[in-house]
């Protein structure tokens, strides 16, 4: 079983042989949050691709404000579950178990990181073009587990690389976060050889390393039949309810302010998370609130609190199970039945009337056509130097980016850390710039 007190470390990653206390008021778990809100990557997402284009006349959620509202989310969850483990467990006062709220609050914040431009689609055209594209001509030149790296290209892994690679000329240990931050965005602790056809794993061939540090200082179980594959750290459950609650009710909302669905089934779907006289209560609101608008979004943070407490209800009584390793599943898969069926019919209509509409697939088919132009011009530029057209693209780039690295795989690497790292914005200048549709004012 693992244990609370191991699995709290306030240890920094990459910064061990310099741990100790400080005389501050802030804890080292809030100091972790105030590192990624300050830092250029967080500040990036404000111009990456939640689901809806951006920019646009209305304002939807970006990768920013997206993960503002998980971070939020997530404090509730982890601050509820650590008052109720507290009282359970009251040796554990003294320990970092109230400290929940912050570590899952940073670690909500830093989620996202690794999330190329233009959304999922952004993912999928990385590994796509590893898989089907021109890519696939790498293939012989490499490692298997390597190739399964670029082939499974997941923005999880990403942000575990971001957040522990030590890119040249910055700091030891990356962000030099907690342990125990570090190992709560890693929602799939295996590596890209386990990865399944859902492509899902956290962390690549250059981070097993890192993670299986983290891993076994915090006592995390490692399945006997895979020395790579790991069960989640607790706290990694709530990372993933606040995320599961906020996307699907923030994307509704912002369907309905982009008139994809109407008010009429907006409300019918966010009604159904309660009970009929719960229903009548709600509606009577709107008696005094007229905007509708102002409707949507009491009724959407109404569902939001609801799930608050049925998720912090299914981790209390599952934590043996998770503390065993032995829970497999979702918090919010398994929430009681009336605001999981709600949950399930959200999920459908999303799928249905969300990201199969007209703009979402314009803004992934863009995506794709720009991160593969320039992933093609790139690779073939680390691959052959040599060449002038190579050096003027290799030039342009800071070396922060490891592109003249030794391997072929750390010199992709490199390309891959560079693209990921833009914003949709900064994408789609350099695929102007570089076909020649853009030039620099003079």
């Amino acid at each position: 079983m693992m244990l609370w007190t191991q699995l709290i470390s306030a240890k920094r990653f990459g910064m061990e042989e310099f741990h100790a206390e400080r005389q501050e008021n802030r804890s080292e778990f809030q100091r972790d949050y105030d590192r990624l809100i300050f830092s250029a990557p967080f500040r990036r997402l404000q111009n990456k691709t939640q689901v809806f284009p951006l920019p646009g006349s209305i304002f939807v959620h970006n990768r920013l404000t997206h993960s503002l509202e998980v971070s939020c989310v997530g404090r509730s969850l982890g601050n509820d579950v650590a008052k109720a483990l507290i009282a359970r467990h009251p040796e554990l006062a003294d320990s970092y178990l109230p400290e929940i709220g912050s570590i899952v609050s940073a670690a909500c914040l830093a989620h996202d990181l690794g999330n190329p431009p233009f959304g999922h689609s952004g993912e999928k055209a990385i590994a796509t073009y590893f898989s089907e594209g021109k890519g696939l001509a790498l293939k012989g030149q490499l490692p298997e587990n390597e190739w399964q790296d670029w082939i499974h290209f997941e923005g999880n892994a990403n942000a575990f690389r971001l957040l522990t690679h030590q890119f040249q000329g910055r700091r030891p240990g990356g962000f030099a976060l907690t342990y125990t931050t570090l190992a709560s965005i890693v929602k799939y602790p295996f590596s890209s050889s386990l990865a399944g056809e859902k492509n899902k794993f956290g962390f690549f061939t250059s981070e097993e390393e890192s993670f299986r540090r983290i891993a076994d200082e915090l006592g995390l179980i490692r399945l006997n039949d895979c020395p790579a594959r790991y069960i989640r750290h607790p706290l990694v459950y709530l990372v993933e309810a606040a995320d599961d609650i906020c996307y699907q009710l923030m994307d509704i909302e912002d369907a309905y302010k982009l008139k994809i669905i109407t008010k009429e089934e907006t409300v019918d779907l966010l009604l159904h998370y309660f009970p009929e006289e719960r229903q009548r209560r709600i509606l009577k609101t709107f008696d005094v609130v007229s905007d509708p608008n102002e409707q949507i979004a009491y009724l959407r943070s109404s569902v939001i609190g609801l799930l608050i407490r049925e998720c912090t209800q299914v981790f209390l009584d599952n934590e043996e199970k998770i503390l065993n390793g032995a829970f497999d599943d979702s918090l919010i898969r398994q929430v009681a039945d009336l605001p999981a069926q709600a949950y399930t019919r959200c999920t459908r209509i999303s799928v249905e009337k969300i990201y199969r509409s007209r703009d979402v697939l314009d803004i992934e088919l863009a995506g794709f056509q720009i991160i593969s132009t320039l992933l093609d011009l790139m690779i073939d530029a680390v691959r052959y130097p040599e060449k002038a057209y190579s050096q003027l693209l290799i030039d342009r780039i800071s070396e922060q980016y490891q592109l003249r690295a030794p391997s072929l795989y750390e010199r992709v690497q490199a390309v891959l850390d560079y693209i990921s790292g833009m914003t949709d914005i900064c994408a789609l200048d350099l695929y102007r710039k570089i076909n020649g549709n853009s030039l620099p004012a003079v």
